[in-house]
């Protein structure tokens, strides 16, 4: 029998009810804002008590159910598109909201000088529901006891009449999150070029599986121009075309070992002698290429102030994390790679280096500020790189 979860009874103040359904029977009452809707995603959690507009619009949670634990979320609003740092929305990570729906414990009225619009009014723009008023402590603790799950939820009208059975019904005919290609909803169709001013060095190219703006404000800041390219296309041609020196794995969404393609350019690109950075889905894809393997995590990585430590200096440093998959330490026998980075906390790989070639990756976001700046120096190591190591093809 599925276990019934009550929000308290109280009048919710935007006129919506909200309703909850996890794939192992668990259903939960709450409130809702934002847009009314019907969604099914992989529910997950992500830590900190701020960071809301870049968490909603990453393109890694494309797909996903977000649960964010810190108990009041709205408070500073959402900032204007208008403040940018090379033509990118400083306070963004993508031009729109990814994840399937937001819920929150309690959603609260914006004080901040940098709010154009309030949380609710935001998700209502862009058709995105909220579910506010329930117990996430209960919700996060599920899902770390049982591993993160598909899950469908409601927002509704007081009167409509939206019942737990439809959406078991709607859920059990999803694909799941694992069989889904999400890189194909985020990756853009043609490539795009950004030139950080007149003085610009060399170009890079990043392969865009749902690169994070954060990611390129830090190249452009190195003075690199960056022509990003679409996921599934060959970036040896693009090499070509634009005399580009080094090149960047992205972020994205979804299960990696999907992107067939994706892999079979990387292996390509590791027999040249050009530098490479992986960042995140980036990462597994690199480690795939070279013949490793990625496993799925129980419940994920995500959120600020995750520690990891550097295996050769044995420094720790504080990351940014967004990841459900990893890449299995037992599978890099004769792949070229060694571990550069681990995890404190359950010592799954964080970064790679290649023996041989100019190639390093992490599974952390260095683009993000947790601490604040603690893993920005990636960015100027791939710089170092790129001036030493590279060369046309």
């Amino acid at each position: 029998m599925p276990i019934q979860h009550h929000s308290r009874k109280r009048l919710c103040r935007y006129g919506l009810r909200s309703l909850i359904v996890l794939e192992d029977g668990v259903i939960i009452e709450g409130c809702g804002f934002g847009s009314p809707g019907i969604r099914v995603g992989e529910m997950v959690f992500t830590t900190g008590m701020v960071g809301y507009p870049e968490a909603l619009t990453d393109p890694s949670f494309e797909g996903q159910i977000l649960i964010m634990t810190h108990p009041l979320i709205g408070n500073y609003g959402v900032p204007s598109t208008k403040i940018t740092e090379y033509g990118l929305p400083l306070h963004y990570e993508s031009d729109r909201i990814h994840v399937e729906a937001l819920v929150v414990a309690y959603e609260t009225n914006p004080s901040h000088w940098t709010s154009s619009k309030s949380l609710h009014e935001w998700l209502v723009s862009e058709n995105i529901p909220g579910i506010s008023d329930v117990d996430t402590r209960m919700l996060v603790k599920h899902i770390r006891e049982k591993g993160v799950m598909m899950a469908a939820i409601a927002v509704y009208n007081y009167s409509e009449d939206v019942n737990a059975e439809y959406l078991f019904e709607i859920l059990k005919k999803t694909t799941r999150y694992d069989y889904l290609n999400l890189v194909d909803r985020v990756s853009p169709s043609r490539p795009i070029a950004y030139t950080p001013n007149k003085h610009w060095r060399e170009t890079i190219l990043v392969i865009d599986c749902g690169v994070k703006y954060g990611i390129l404000r830090e190249l452009l800041r190195r003075k690199f121009r960056v022509i990003r390219i679409p996921c599934k296309e060959n970036p040896v041609e693009y090499l070509h075309e634009y005399n580009a020196k080094g090149v960047v794995f992205s972020n994205g969404p979804g299960n990696p070992i999907i992107l067939k393609d994706t892999i079979k350019h990387a292996q390509n690109l590791i027999e040249y002698e050009i530098p490479v950075l992986g960042i995140c889905l980036g990462h597994q894809i690199l480690a795939l290429a070279a013949g490793g393997r990625t496993y799925k995590l129980r419940y994920g990585h995500r959120g600020q102030n995750k520690p990891c430590i550097d295996v050769e200096s044995g420094k720790c440093f504080v990351t940014s994390q967004n990841h459900g998959f990893a890449v299995d330490a037992d599978s890099l026998k004769d792949t070229g790679f060694k571990i550069w980075m681990i995890n404190a906390d359950d010592k799954t790989i964080e970064g790679l280096k290649h023996v041989t070639k100019p190639i390093i990756t992490t599974q952390f976001h260095p683009e993000a500020s947790p601490g604040p700046l603690d893993t920005s120096w990636i960015f100027d190591l791939f710089r170092k790189m790129v001036e030493r190591h590279g060369t046309s093809i």
